[in-house]
């Protein structure tokens, strides 16, 4: 019988509602919450998708199901209890405590993360071992938010909400594309400009993404120029009179210190840093002030950045100096890039913080939760944030961490010294769900955790709204939720060290909610009026909700006072810097990372759905077709993409999404996907093998926006491309055992893919590499006998003496037609257009035989691909799309509609509109094409 069971997409901070489906102890399927405020029942690509990432055949090749003990680095580790795990785990804590003192150890935890899960490991740190040495990976997302938040506003609230979109006259969206990172609320804003054509949309970014197809203004700026940006609009809005003088004299203070900074700032001198022209900076800025509501939105191209508090103040300068704050439709809204990143920090889950927007470096706050807390004192010194406690434990003075949810071997910048940390470290501990990913090849100990579907607890979204997550299926194998995990081990570690009582005296996740509820009381974020039963009952709530009232504030500073000593909101004097790492002539090209449309972070999770692979296939750097041209780079071409930390090699890709002297390469592709070897023998790490650990001195937030890096063609003459199509439940154990010989290679990727024939999923592999000279037959044998080429039937073709080597299989299939089940090309790669597709697309391949065998690129008959997935939710792919489009005639609405309605492409979760609608303006219909 099916369940169903409420809970929240485990994926961007927007805090979509979810009802999974089970049967058993099996999700089965998933569908957007009507009834949840963030979403109204939609979904994107990847929440859509969930069920197909915890299906039986996923948790059985993907996920750790029992607590794992490596005896020696390098070894393979082997199944403990947790019973042994746990005592070990406390052990070792316990003696290099007892060695080297509380702060020789470190906790580094996650943003996806439950509050409850979050408030335990805070509780473990700060308040038994005594350390502040705990951090998370938010610190790479939110934290320059935080610091922006509290050093204008006086505290860490977002001050608008979703609804905001429908009031609003002038969106001003910065360092984010939305349409991507955040699919559902750009639909909102979607529907916001369709109900309200007058809505003023401005962009600014150094990419043209897909966000700003539907924008009014769009500013390419500069990398890292945002602050100039603002305070440019700034001294426009003084010269031109656009300012609120009411609001300034009655609700902030430091303003006349920003106009004198800010009087520097002419346009010349704007247009010139930014690279923008005077009259679209002119005409931004009066959109901004003059509108009678206007809200931005922003995320990572503001925080990730050395600069990121000052680039978030200045921001929250121009709403200020507006009086565009605390009222429908306006106000700064900083979007949150994980589901969790609120919760975490609520509970103070950084190095700087304490519970409830508590600051460690006050001692009344200190002081009160240690009374909270019931122990003598919480330690004042700063803890190590990420990127410093990775760099303490390489230079051992960190010497046990404790790794939980996340992937630093991954996602932390500088993987050469986040590398070496874990390496150094004399004991790693890795609570994880996932023993795919690429932290978990550096732990002692590993420990199974529950993940998304078997969790319970709460999480807070962008907009303060808290929302229970409920379990609908058991935990698989012997996995436990991370709260109890932390609790089990601070039971032991308390009796190692002589607590006569414990601090953990939890049973359940709401018995650790409530204390967190409490620890809130009086503070801007009061959720004492709130209960489990009330999020049961009522639904999802925003905080505040102090005790006695019935529903939370949707709106903050609406009466213009805020959380500081005079209750007055502050201007803050933010000058200009340039990035960390400027480009120069050795390093002329500024490297831009961020999120593709369908993939998450470092897709332990997405990169086990095929499906989602079909959008971007695989990682390539995105340049400007004219830097390409200059360096007789052709699409396609392998280059070295190399800055002052380390060098790794893509497939180069035209885009006219990326200005001159700029790339871009999604931040998802770690040594999991991509791989190699340089010519040192170093394996390499993926794009953060290239990356700064340069921060912002407030907010300690590394700069993973920027970086200087040059870009020089590659010369590997030999290749190798292999794809096949594997039995149900074998593609990603064959994708695990791949991943060893990718480093084999000085460039490799391998990818998972699928097909629908029929309304059946099938799975797959892409396997590609490139090498100076053809490799040993051994290696190339082994592929083949992942991929299924080693089989009798396997039709074979070798020339050893030129590095030549075919081999292809195929199957009979129901209907009576022979298919390409697998093939691998090796040294003459350049059939691989029609090879692939006649794979990839299941077309009837019996007529070919031998023929997949001959040299030479051109089909010995013609292969019509499809072309490249557009929508995810209906397998849609360009070229169908383009031949709809060529039959459609009207204006680009009409057009759209139609194209909806042939082929579904858009009408599911939306996230392929904004590509529809540049395809629609980009094909002209038949009728339209005649002179």
């Amino acid at each position: 019988m099916t369940r169903e069971t409420r809970s929240t997409c485990p994926y961007c901070g927007v805090g979509c509602g979810v009802i999974i489906e089970s049967t058993g102890d099996q999700i089965t399927g998933v569908r957007g919450d009507p009834a949840h405020p963030a979403n109204f029942g939609r979904l994107c690509t990847k929440g859509s998708t969930l069920h197909l990432t915890a299906s039986a055949t996923v948790t059985r090749q993907t996920r750790l199901l029992q607590p794992m003990q490596r005896l020696a680095r390098g070894e393979a580790p082997a199944a403990v209890s947790w019973d042994t795990a746990l005592d070990n785990a406390a052990g070792k804590f316990a003696q290099v405590i007892r060695d080297h003192g509380p702060d020789a150890v470190g906790f580094y935890v996650s943003g996806q993360l439950l509050t409850e899960d979050y408030y335990v490991f805070n509780k473990l740190s700060k308040g038994l071992i005594g350390t502040n040495n705990i951090d998370t990976n938010s610190r790479l997302c939110m934290s320059s938010a935080v610091a922006g938040y509290k050093q204008t506003l006086g505290a860490d609230a977002p001050p608008a909400c979703y609804d905001d979109l429908k009031h609003a006259q002038c969106l001003f969206i910065v360092g984010s594309n939305t349409a991507w990172a955040h699919p559902i609320l750009f639909r909102r804003i979607e529907d916001a400009k369709a109900a309200n054509p007058a809505l003023k949309i401005v962009v600014a970014d150094p990419r043209r993404t897909d966000t700003v197809e539907i924008a009014d203004l769009f500013l390419p700026i500069q990398p890292g120029t945002d602050v100039m940006l603002f305070n440019g609009m700034l001294h426009l809005m003084l010269w031109e009179g656009w300012t609120d003088a009411k609001y300034i004299a009655a609700h902030t203070s430091g303003f006349d210190a920003l106009k004198a900074t800010v009087r520097e700032c002419t346009p010349d001198k704007v247009a010139q840093v930014c690279g923008i022209s005077k009259d679209d900076l002119l005409e931004a800025a009066r959109l901004f002030a003059t509108s009678p509501a206007t809200l931005s939105l922003y995320c990572q191209g503001l925080n990730q950045s050395s600069s990121g508090t000052a680039k978030n103040a200045a921001l929250i300068n121009l709403h200020l100096a507006t009086g565009q704050i605390g009222r429908a439709g306006a106000g700064p809204f900083s979007l949150t890039g994980q589901p969790n990143a609120m919760g975490g920090r609520e509970v103070g889950g950084l190095a700087n913080l304490l519970s409830a927007h508590r600051d460690l470096a006050n001692p009344d706050h200190r002081a009160e939760v240690a009374a909270l807390w019931g122990v003598p004192s919480v330690p004042e010194k700063p803890g190590k944030t990420a990127v410093e406690m990775f760099q303490a434990a390489a230079d051992g003075e960190i010497r046990a961490l404790w790794i939980a949810c996340t992937n630093p071997a991954q996602s932390m910048p500088d993987q050469a010294t986040v590398r070496r940390a874990l390496e150094r470290a004399e004991f790693v501990v890795v609570q994880e769900a996932f023993a795919t990913t690429a932290t978990c090849a550096f732990a002692d100990l590993l420990l199974p955790a529950t993940t998304w579907g078997e969790k319970e607890g709460t999480v807070t979204n962008s907009e303060r709204r808290i929302s229970r997550v409920r379990p609908a299926v058991a935990a698989p194998g012997e996995a436990r939720n991370d709260w109890s995990i932390a609790v089990a081990f601070a039971h032991r570690l308390e009796r190692l060290i002589g607590r006569a009582f414990t601090l953990f005296p939890y049973e359940t996740a709401e018995s650790v909610w409530n204390e967190h509820r409490e620890s809130t009381r009086g503070r801007d974020l009061d959720i004492t009026g709130l209960s489990y039963a009330m999020l049961e009952s009522a639904g999802p709530q925003q905080w505040p909700l102090k005790e006695g009232e019935s529903t939370g504030r949707a709106r903050l500073y609406e009466d213009g006072v805020f959380p500081t000593p005079d209750g007055r909101a502050r201007f803050v004097d933010t000058t200009y810097k340039p990035v960390a790492e400027a480009r120069e002539a050795r390093y002329p090209f500024s490297l831009n990372t961020g999120r593709l449309r369908d993939q998450w972070h470092g897709m332990s999770r997405t990169g086990t759905a095929g499906r989602l692979f079909g959008h971007v296939p695989e990682p390539v750097v995105q340049m400007n077709a004219q830097d390409m041209a200059r360096r007789q780079i052709g699409e396609g071409d392998l280059v070295h993409l190399t800055s002052k930390r380390g060098s790794i090699m893509l497939p180069a890709r035209a885009s006219a999404e990326v200005g001159l002297s700029q790339a871009f390469v999604a931040m998802h592709w770690g040594e999991e996907y991509l791989s190699g070897c340089s010519s040192g023998g170093t394996r390499l790490a993926g794009i953060n093998a290239l990356t700064t650990p340069a921060f912002c001195p407030t907010s300690k937030q590394p700069e993973l926006k920027h970086a200087a890096v040059k870009i020089l063609k590659a010369e590997l003459p030999w290749s190798l491309l292999a794809m096949a199509w594997l039995p149900d439940g074998e593609a990603l154990a064959a994708h695990r055992a791949l991943q060893p010989m990718m480093a084999l290679f000085p460039f490799a990727t391998c990818v998972p893919f699928s097909g629908n024939v029929q309304g059946s999923e099938r799975s797959g592999l892409l396997f590609r590499a490139a090498a100076r000279d053809a490799p040993d037959d051994a290696l190339v044998e082994k592929i083949e006998t992942l991929l299924g080429l080693q089989t009798p039937d396997t039709l074979r073709y070798a020339d050893r003496r030129r590095g030549q080597r075919r081999s292809a299989r195929l199957m009979r299939r129901a209907d009576g037609s022979a298919g390409l089940e697998a093939f691998l090309l090796g040294g003459d790669t350049s059939a691989e257009a029609w090879i692939a597709t006649l794979l990839r697309e299941e077309l009837p391949a019996q007529s070919y035989g031998r023929l997949l065998l001959s040299p030479g690129s051109k089909a010995p008959v013609a292969v019509q691909s499809r072309g490249k997935t557009v929508c995810t939710c209906f397998n849609v792919a360009d070229g169908a799309i383009q031949g709809e489009l060529a039959r459609c005639a009207g204006t680009p609405d009409e057009r759209l509609a139609r194209l909806q309605g042939a082929l579904k492409c858009g009408t599911n979760c939306g996230s392929c509109i904004p590509e529809l609608k540049r395809m629609v303006r980009a094909t002209p219909a038949e009728a339209e094409a005649l002179p």
